[in-house]
């Protein structure tokens, strides 16, 4: 596995879930495709326009036990654990970064609540 391809898509990962870029219209444009498309944990689906124009939850995440998957060249599936701090919930989370125009772009992003603690994740529970 390229290592500095996934400390690269991780680095992305920590951008998109920050703060300082889900407070940035034009910040959180660059990250996010033209097609980008979400399942959010709450169910229900939004597309990179409804994410710009209503904005995204703004809450302090940390990422863990992040891993990439290589489906192609370039594309790569993205997988780890959020703890939300705000919301003192945690969740299981996947991405699809594709290669666009020279650089990665997030083309799709699901989070889905879990029963995990932190605690069990860096432990190696799954």
């Amino acid at each position: 596995m390229d290592v500095n391809l996934k400390e690269h898509i991780k680095e992305l990962e920590e951008r998109h879930t920050g703060l300082e870029v889900r407070k940035s219209r034009e910040e959180l444009d660059k990250i996010l495709a033209d097609d980008f498309f979400e399942i959010g944990s709450s169910g229900y689906m939004f597309d990179k326009k409804e994410c710009l124009e209503s904005g995204v939850v703004l809450t302090e995440m940390s990422l863990h036990n992040h891993e990439i998957y290589p489906l192609s060249s370039e594309i790569v599936l993205a997988t780890y654990f959020v703890s939300d701090k705000t919301r003192n919930r945690n969740t299981l989370r996947s991405s699809i970064w594709k290669l666009i125009d020279g650089r990665w772009q997030l083309y799709f992003h699901q989070g889905t609540i879990s029963p995990l603690q932190l605690n069990d994740v860096l432990k190696g529970s799954k």
